[in-house]
């Protein structure tokens, strides 16, 4: 497994870099995000991972980030940083990052994390590319969204929430299942990202229309359904 280590302290970088190598990972190391952008987009790259601070010279991690998944490179991004507010994680997701971790932090988490973004993006089954639900409609492939015939703009996270949504239509999914299906990570109940995104998805396909499809079931999630 290869892994590009994005961060311009030294001491962070060898830290990552010494610990992921003992762990039997191939690792590299850029200092800033102009390089990690040249590394990344190479017509050599081969990466399985990537680990990126967000306050990075030249280019902040986030618009790294961006970039990439604007030039559809896939590879699986942790984020690494010092900022961990709701806001900055939402950010962070929304720009394509699967998984965030707040320094400080302890290696074991951060070795979890990396090998658990690895296995999702390697596991990937062959699915229906066209989802369904009354007027709602979603092609996988394109990337397209539709409503009553109406295109829908969703965010990457918000997409692949209301994909997992659509996939498991008329069940209920607790913030459990939704934080360890599209987040990847164990769900932290002091956190209210996952109600933030249900808010922000109804607000896009639910709000101008008479039908509602995201209900709450209290106490228990959410569940997409007609009626």
């Amino acid at each position: 497994m290869d892994i590009l280590i994005v961060e311009d302290e030294p001491k962070v970088a060898s830290f990552l870099k010494k610990g992921l190598e003992l762990q039997g990972f191939n690792t590299e190391v850029a200092y800033d995000g102009n390089i990690a952008l040249r590394m990344a987009t190479s017509v050599d790259a081969h990466y399985d991972a990537i680990i990126m601070d967000v306050n990075l010279p030249v280019i902040n991690g986030f618009d790294v980030c961006e970039k990439l998944r604007r030039n559809n490179i896939k590879t699986p991004i942790l984020m690494l940083t010092a900022l961990g507010t709701t806001s900055d994680k939402v950010h962070g997701f929304d720009i394509g990052a699967d998984d965030y971790l707040v320094k400080p932090f302890e290696f074991e988490e951060l070795l979890a994390r990396v090998k658990s973004i690895i296995k999702r993006s390697k596991a990937q089954p062959l699915l229906e590319s066209v989802l369904r639900i009354a007027d709602l409609e979603m092609d996988t492939n394109s990337k397209v969204v539709k409503r009553a015939g109406k295109t829908i703009d969703l965010t990457a996270k918000e997409f692949f929430l209301l994909e997992y949504l659509l996939r498991n239509k008329g069940r209920v999914l607790s913030r459990v299942d939704i934080a360890e299906k599209i987040w990847d990570i164990t769900f932290d109940t002091g956190t209210n990202v996952i109600d933030l995104y249900i808010f922000y998805l109804r607000k896009k396909i639910d709000k101008d229309f008479t039908k509602k499809l995201i209900h709450t079931q209290v106490g228990m999630g959410y569940i997409l359904k007609e009626n």
